[in-house]
């Protein structure tokens, strides 16, 4: 059972690889325009 753990991970795919990317991106922009907004409206 212990020889499962450290075999080598399949690799991603394309798609994958595309919607992480997509996700931080999207994760940092929302982070700044939150900030902005914040910023202007409330302090």
């Amino acid at each position: 059972m212990k020889e499962n753990l450290f075999t080598s991970p399949e690799p991603w795919e394309k798609w994958e690889s595309k919607l992480v990317a997509y996700s931080i991106a999207l994760g940092i922009a929302g982070l700044v325009v939150l900030g902005i907004l914040i910023n202007w409206l409330i302090l």
